[in-house]
């Protein structure tokens, strides 16, 4: 036989479409050319290819050799292709038998000794290969990774030579354990606990309204207030995630530069980059584009620490995927999406030294620099987020001594969360955070003195529309906690008090006027 055909699948995004691998054989001056538009990791592959069926004890054919790679117009990068290639090669030239190679999708890099190496994307070759209906064989090191798309074969080879064993029927690959096998050998997550975290009920308070909601939230204070541990612990009081949900993260993850493991399965994602981050970081990109922070956050939480510190054009990259939900690089010959549902908590100084408001008197800044720091976060961002929470400094006794009442652990607060957002599942399908704008108008209904008191805020706090909406919403997840069916004026108040920033010009001017100089 001088013809071929096997299955495999590129990467694009966490897509996985499907490519078939030609491989004919003809008369003529030896040589190998690959078609099918392949990138220069693809092209390497003839090389590694060549070594690898010496080195396993093949022969290399001394024929005419093209390879091709359809469909033609989609672009193909990575050394992923390694595997059907030389799998492609063998079968066309009557090495291994070409009878069972339908049934299978092939991936996998390959040394120049036949070992098969990892690659990136598993997860979704295999949720794709389930698709189509057939079995996957790939690197034993990915195994556990496609294992996790459930109701595929998943077969993992250390070598080429067990690959082409498994095709002769002399040595059959065995099928990878299933998922609950798998699970079973992790050992149980240990979450930082709400717990430990020393007074700060307000600050408390609102990150449980955010994690009952899916709201964005903003802590404002000086260091060492504790800005830090309660964002850490926002994951601690979230629901699980459902399956559907663990698989989207987990693909994510299969994507990206950092891979995945068992241990991550099912848990939300906490990404905390640091401000010196670029844009490219934070949403995604390159030549061959990777997610970013903000998309390795989905389904979970982006923990932006001294949010005025980031470079604002890094900042203003945030405001579509925090609509959206999604994010779309474009490069002149692709276009990759990626989910980015994620809920921003970040953090921030009240002032350039950190010490406005300081009872003994070390912030130095004066009004201008202050606005002027904190004009380094833009409207429509600070829109976007719908709590704005200061978070004091503390006592020294109240650091030190005991504790006089007993604190909510995260296991209480996680089951008055996941009773609120059961509440807003059933009313609207979605968690209030995500409510349109018609949506809102209709659950978050109020009577005459509510809608009073908010009229008299927005005129009082300049609130834009969006604001508006966004203190509605937040009303609306202090009621579902409280299982209120109607928003109350005592919610539509708590709302409006976590609208921090509306009112910080006048509030600096008060804070310098009565902190020591």
């Amino acid at each position: 036989m001088s013809l071929a055909v096997i299955h495999t699948r590129a990467q694009e995004g966490i897509n996985a479409p499907a490519v078939t691998v030609e491989v004919h054989l003809a008369n003529g001056l030896p040589g190998l050319s690959i078609v099918g538009l392949p990138e220069a990791t693809v092209k390497e592959s003839k090389d590694r290819v060549r070594a690898a069926l010496l080195n396993a004890q093949f022969e290399f054919p001394a024929r005419r050799i093209t390879i091709n790679l359809a469909p033609a117009d989609l672009p193909k990068d990575g050394s992923r292709f390694d595997l059907p290639i030389a799998l492609g090669i063998l079968a066309a030239s009557g090495q291994i038998p070409s009878e069972e190679l339908s049934s299978y999708e092939f991936v996998g890099e390959l040394a120049l000794t036949g070992e098969l190496r990892s690659i990136r994307g598993a997860l979704p070759f295999a949720l794709h290969s389930r698709q189509a209906g057939r079995a996957v064989i790939l690197p034993r090191i990915n195994a556990d990774e496609a294992v996790l798309a459930r109701d595929v074969v998943v077969l993992g080879a250390k070598y080429l030579l067990e690959v082409c064993e498994h095709l002769r029927g002399t040595a059959r690959l065995v099928p990878h354990p299933p998922l609950e096998n798998l699970l079973a050998t992790v050992p149980a997550p240990h979450d930082p606990d709400l717990r430990d975290v020393r007074g700060q009920h307000h600050a408390k308070r609102a990150l449980e309204i955010a994690a009952a909601g899916g709201h964005n939230l903003l802590f404002i204070g000086p260091p060492g207030t504790g800005k830090t541990m309660l964002a850490s612990r926002l994951t601690s009081i979230l629901p699980p995630l459902s399956e559907e949900a663990a698989l989207e993260a987990a693909a994510i993850a299969s994507i990206s530069d950092q891979g995945f493991t068992a241990a991550l399965w099912g848990r939300r994602p906490y990404r905390a980059p640091h401000h010196t981050a670029s844009a490219v970081a934070l949403v995604g990109g390159g030549s061959q584009p990777r997610p970013g922070e903000i998309s390795l956050a989905h389904h979970g939480v982006l923990f932006l620490d001294e949010l005025p510190e980031f470079d604002r054009r890094v900042l203003e990259v945030l405001r579509e995927p925090l609509e959206s939900g999604r994010i779309v690089i474009s490069r002149a010959a692709r276009q990759a999406e990626f989910p980015a549902r994620f809920q921003l908590i970040a953090a921030m100084n009240p002032c350039p030294c950190g010490y406005l408001g300081d009872v003994g008197g070390r912030c130095r800044c004066s009004a201008e620099n202050v606005l002027r720091y904190r004009a380094r976060l833009s409207g429509p961002l600070l829109d976007r987020i719908d709590l704005h929470v200061e978070v004091p400094a503390l006592p020294h006794e109240q650091l030190r001594g005991a504790q006089t009442t007993k604190e909510p652990s995260s296991v209480e607060v996680r089951a008055r969360v996941y009773a609120a957002q059961a509440r807003q599942m059933a009313r609207a399908g979605k968690l209030n955070h995500h409510l349109t704008t018609t949506e809102t108008e209709r659950t978050c209904a109020l009577d005459k003195t509510a809608e009073d008191l908010l009229e008299q805020a927005v005129a009082q706090l300049g609130l834009s529309a969006r604001a508006f909406h966004r203190v509605l919403r937040v009303a609306r997840s202090i009621a579902d906690l409280a299982d209120a069916p109607a928003i109350q004026t005592a919610h539509i108040g708590e709302a409006i008090s976590y609208r921090r920033l509306d009112r910080a010009p006048r509030a600096i001017t008060n804070t310098l006027s009565t902190t020591p100089q």
